[in-house]
């Protein structure tokens, strides 16, 4: 079997290394949690422009329109891993609003959204978790009553990741009260601007405000602003909910922090051994290094059912369970290799790559939690991956 690329690959491999060469030192070192800087905007708008981001959305949306073709995204992953130079902009907007709308949006909510939402001009977040709904998220109690043209929402949600910085929110309200607590739910979407909108931070033990609490006190939104239908916002949900698991599964991001660990071995001593010299800390990186290749094929599993349009099934279901804990075991890897140093954090003048490692070991853990905690997740591989019986539920007396 021949696995070498043919000339056609290695040609837009040159095309995308002349790019990175060109291009490269100028790219954002930091992105942020937030909302972009302008740095970054333009950084976005020259990988779409090339067709290095938003590289199989159509055109007339905003994107780069290229046809799907798995040996190329694979080759601008490797290249773009390789060469430390950020891909773009991610997270709830891009990630998983925009294929959503792609599948199950209106055209007008296409024309009018994507193309923003691409390049970073509007900034989404996800109004899911409820405070007593959280891994039962059927359950959830934000309600919206009908007044004329308008919903009128009330509730709360939490863990709203960039509520504080967010244009739009994707929301679901129980807007069918009558109706099973699965068939009663829409998926709205409507300006963080609204009046009778509150957001209150959350602060995590990582010292920052990844997240909020968001209130909803009589606001009003258009019936109109919705995707899908009245009542099929746990249908809709769910398509979210399959591109959000990828979006935290990512395999480049951790391939990335891999390299990084291995410079990060190369540098640091332990009585003056360099760290990849030493047995015991080659063999974990050895054990991680592998894991992570074969989350990288896996991804070409699941791009190639994506090309063909088939179900990835239980492959598709692994992913978040997969992604999270690999990217926290590489964090306490990287804790463990700067010994002493590791438990540093704040402003020490000792601190190694400006404390990002022990960050990303406690956000890494709260991610192991969110989006649909390890042990749900493996309840839906278990139940809907493999075809084993639910869990039993309780009587109640």
């Amino acid at each position: 079997m021949d696995l070498a690329y043919s000339p056609e690959y290695e040609a837009f491999r040159a095309e995308v290394r002349s790019f990175l060469a060109s291009h490269g030192k100028d790219a954002p070192r930091r992105f942020g949690i937030s909302r972009p800087a302008g740095e970054v905007l333009a950084w976005q708008k020259l990988l779409i422009e090339h067709g290095y981001a938003a590289r199989t959305i159509p055109k007339e949306y905003g994107g780069f329109g290229a046809e799907p073709d798995i040996l190329k995204s694979r080759i601008i992953a490797e290249e773009f891993t390789a060469a430390r130079v950020p891909m773009g902009l991610s997270g709830q907007g891009i990630s998983m609003f925009v294929p959503t709308l792609l599948e199950l949006g209106t055209e007008e909510q296409k024309q009018k959204l994507i193309k923003p939402t691409l390049y970073g001009e509007i900034i989404w977040c996800q109004g899911y978790s409820e405070p007593g709904s959280g891994s039962d998220l059927a359950s959830l109690q934000t309600k919206a009553h009908e007044d004329g043209d308008d919903f009128v929402i009330n509730g709360q949600k939490i863990w709203t990741s960039t509520a504080h910085a967010a244009d739009m929110i994707f929301c679901l309200v129980r807007t069918e009260p009558d109706k099973p607590k699965h068939e009663g739910i829409s998926y709205l979407i409507f300006s963080m601007k609204t009046p009778g909108i509150e957001v209150r931070p959350l602060t995590t033990m990582t010292g920052h405000a990844e997240f909020n609490e968001v209130f909803f006190t009589d606001v009003r939104v258009p019936k109109t602003q919705i995707v899908g239908g009245r009542g099929q916002g746990w249908f809709v949900a769910n398509a979210t909910l399959k591109h959000e698991r990828g979006m935290l599964g990512d395999p480049n991001q951790a391939a990335t922090r891999l390299r990084e660990i291995v410079e990060l071995m190369h540098k640091e001593t332990l009585d003056g051994q360099r760290l990849i010299d030493n047995p015991l800390f080659r063999d974990r990186l050895v054990q991680l290094q592998a894991r992570v290749v074969a989350m990288q094929f896996h991804g070409l599993r699941l791009l190639t059912a994506a090309t063909k349009k088939e179900d990835a099934g239980i492959a598709r279901l692994i992913v978040k369970l997969q992604g999270c804990e690999i990217n926290h075991q590489l964090a306490a890897l990287a804790i463990d290799v700067l010994g002493e140093l590791g438990v540093l954090y704040g402003d020490s003048p000792h601190l190694r790559a400006e404390g990002s490692w022990q960050h990303r070991y406690m956000f890494d853990l709260g991610l192991i939690i969110g989006g649909g905690t390890a042990q749900i997740q493996k309840n839906i591989i278990s139940e809907h991956g493999l075809g084993m019986p639910r869990e039993p539920k309780l009587v109640k007396a």
